[in-house]
């Protein structure tokens, strides 16, 4: 038992504090990242609850973004959305959630997470490649294809090129993940 609080209630928490195309968004989320972990062997319990749960600071305003996580680096006090992850896992724990995977996934969502982290990196990678966006299939097919790691790894080095094509600074937790994965794959950054 990963929380004596249903996931059908967080999920009823969480409706009521985002938007409704934001709702819908992380109901395919949660059904992807499930999709993801039966074909990667992982516990599909929790990623379904880090699934629900991963968006339930998107839609706060920047004011309660800054309370619930307040920025550590000049980046996050110039962008505050960037911190609803963190904003996040901290709604999940006041709302009950102690496992600590689940709560590092939740974060890691926005910054990206440790190569050996799966739970966090099947919810990563289901976030941006869930088919209501409209883009990343070639990364949600390797992860159900049970190649999750290559997926992670091309979802990351995808946002980072991406970010850097538009003069944008990565967050250094997302760098940190790139420079993870590429000394894993023995390439320099």
């Amino acid at each position: 038992m990963i929380s004596t609080i249903s996931v059908v209630d967080l999920a009823e928490r969480v409706r009521q504090q985002v938007k409704p195309e934001r709702y819908e968004h992380i109901l395919r989320v949660a059904e992807l990242a499930a999709e993801i972990a039966r074909a990667n062997a992982l516990d599909v319990e929790k990623i379904y609850l880090a699934a629900i749960l991963h968006d339930a600071a998107r839609d706060l305003s920047e004011q309660q973004l800054t309370e619930l996580a307040p920025p550590e680096i000049a980046l996050e006090r110039n962008h505050p959305l960037s911190l609803h992850g963190r904003a996040g896992r901290k709604l999940a724990e006041q709302w009950g959630i102690e496992d600590e995977e689940v709560l590092e996934a939740i974060e890691g969502h926005v910054y990206g997470v440790r190569p050996e982290h799966r739970i966090g990196m099947a919810l990563y990678v289901a976030d941006v490649s869930e088919p209501g966006r409209g883009v990343n299939q070639d990364i949600r097919d390797l992860a159900l294809s049970g190649r999750l790691e290559e997926a992670y790894q091309k979802a990351v080095l995808c946002k980072v090129k991406y970010l850097q094509s538009k003069g944008i600074e990565p967050h250094p937790r997302t760098l940190a993940a790139y420079k993870a994965i590429m000394e894993q794959r023995g390439e320099d950054c």
